[in-house]
């Protein structure tokens, strides 16, 4: 990074009640990737604004994490001040058939609900971020593009910007 300015990495596991009981018997406590930006330990009363990424289908977050090299590019973007620090915060959706389309389903667990309610209220109580529709946005690739259009519009004022990638799922096919 820029100037020797790093961020922190951490992987938390965050519960949800949402996803409790899900046939497929996968764990309702989900790993969470989270980058919090060089400032984050120097500052104690700044708040951020933060991005939610969600994964693509039949990989987990942190195959994602490693590959698109987060921590490092956001150390050299965050560092040097091309662009505004925020929170990153990316939850592991894959289960047991590789993924969750991000929905509320009996099979998979409630993944909508533990996106749109058990982890933004967790990522919101534990990490000083700045708690308004305004400062969080959602982004996605492949399913979690899918994920991305289907939570943003079902959900108009819980993210202020999406941006989804390569979305899988949305041809009509007759």
């Amino acid at each position: 990074a820029a100037g020797g300015k790093h961020g922190t990495f951490l992987t938390i596991k965050v519960h949800g009640k949402a996803l409790e009981g899900n046939l497929e018997g996968d764990t309702p406590d989900r790993d969470v990737l989270i980058y919090l930006p060089p400032s984050y330990k120097t500052s104690p009363t700044r708040r951020y604004p933060v991005v939610y990424f969600l994964h693509g289908y039949g990989i987990g977050a942190q195959q994602y994490w490693d590959t698109m090299t987060v921590t490092e590019t956001a150390d050299k973007l965050m560092g040097d001040g091309s662009i505004h620090e925020m929170i990153l915060v990316h939850p592991d959706a894959n289960t047991i058939y590789n993924g969750s389309m991000y929905s509320n389903s009996p099979n998979t667990g409630n993944w909508e609900t533990y996106l749109t309610k058990d982890l933004i209220a967790y990522i919101d109580s534990h990490y000083r971020t700045v708690a308004k529709p305004e400062s969080r946005g959602l982004s996605g690739h492949s399913m979690g593009g899918y994920g991305t259009f289907r939570i943003a519009m079902k959900y108009p004022g819980l993210f202020n910007s999406i941006y989804a990638m390569s979305s899988c799922c949305l041809m009509n096919n007759p």
